[in-house]
């Protein structure tokens, strides 16, 4: 039987039946796309490990990206009560905002965990889960060491005039980075580098408008000039909140103002080397709301996925311990 015959049996499995042994995961396969990548290879790995661990499982692949939110709220509705996402930070994102559409007893009943494989694994890394180990993970996993962490959420109108919400585990990007991050993930497909594609993103860049017309409110702190860019991170943000959690009830806040170009690529410097915060034109603050009045013409980005830019104002929170997600031993 072929790797697709397979795949299309099991998503008929999965439709079929009500009763699921709750001791069984329900995976969620995302391949990752690009010139560099072998879904067939890396599935067939990942399904070696996970018979060496001896674990019960069913599993569907993603078509696309817009599959996802379909395919997880599938393997809810199915009673699995350990969802795996094979996948990157925009699959998680997915998965988190199908969890939080359900009642929290339900929900509190379901663990979250994550074998990385995305363009962007950071959430993954933060807790360090490694792509090129997935024996290693799919062992943790196995032990179901369970944190209940917190969701950054951020409440806007979209361009309908309907209010909405969306979660998200790792950051909020709005203005510059945002506009690099969705370029990173285009580039991606051709370069097949992380590192490669963020350096050309970096280089795109000087073509990107660099400053936006902002107004902030974050704490007592009412900031109304131009920025460059913010991230309101749960967790390490891509390195521009390094030191948020995603279990301590707080968002971290990092606003960039417009530097010099000499301090530009000094910046760029103490990024890659995780020293963001010591650049002085970086001002970090840690709150539990962020008020956004105005962000004209800036792209927003959530999870390293852009998304509908808000129409005025908008409001970022945190939700806290809202989902089981299992953690390394």
């Amino acid at each position: 039987m072929s790797f697709d015959e397979k795949r299309v049996n099991l998503h008929k499995k999965l439709l079929l039946t009500n009763d699921m042994n709750e001791n069984k995961w329900g995976i969620l396969y995302c391949p990752k796309s690009g010139y560099w990548s072998s879904p067939k290879k890396r599935w067939e790995k990942i399904e070696r490990c996970l018979q060496a661990e001896g674990i019960d499982y069913d599993y569907v692949q993603s078509e696309n990206s817009g599959s996802v939110d379909r395919l997880v709220k599938m393997l809810i509705s199915n009673g699995y009560k350990t969802i795996v996402i094979v996948g990157g930070d925009s699959a998680l994102n997915d998965a988190v905002n199908c969890l939080m559409q359900i009642d929290q007893q339900h929900r509190d009943e379901i663990a979250l965990g994550v074998i990385p494989n995305g363009m962007m694994n950071d959430f993954a890394h933060f807790w360090e889960l490694k792509e090129d180990d997935v024996e290693q993970t799919v062992k943790w996993l196995h032990q179901r060491r369970i944190r209940k962490i917190d969701l950054g959420c951020i409440r806007y109108v979209n361009k309908q005039g309907d209010h909405c919400r969306r979660y998200f585990l790792n950051c909020i990007n709005i203005g510059l980075v945002a506009t690099i991050m969705n370029l990173r993930r285009q580039t991606h497909h051709y370069f097949g580098s992380r590192t490669l594609s963020f350096l050309f993103s970096f280089l795109l860049m000087i073509f990107q408008r660099l400053e936006y017309k902002m107004h902030l409110k974050i704490n007592t702190d009412e900031l109304k000039r131009k920025i460059m860019t913010v991230c309101i991170g749960n967790a390490p943000g891509y390195g521009q909140t390094p030191n948020a959690v995603p279990y301590n009830g707080q968002l971290d806040v990092s606003v960039v103002y417009h530097p010099e170009m000499t301090q530009l690529f000094e910046g760029i410097y103490l990024f890659v080397r995780g020293k963001f915060l010591n650049h002085r034109s970086v001002h970090p603050y840690r709150t539990q709301k962020v008020e956004v009045l105005k962000a004209e013409h800036a792209m927003v980005g959530i999870d390293g996925r852009m998304m509908n830019t808000p129409v005025g104002a908008f409001t970022v929170t945190v939700e806290q311990e809202v989902i089981n997600f299992l953690i390394p031993a």
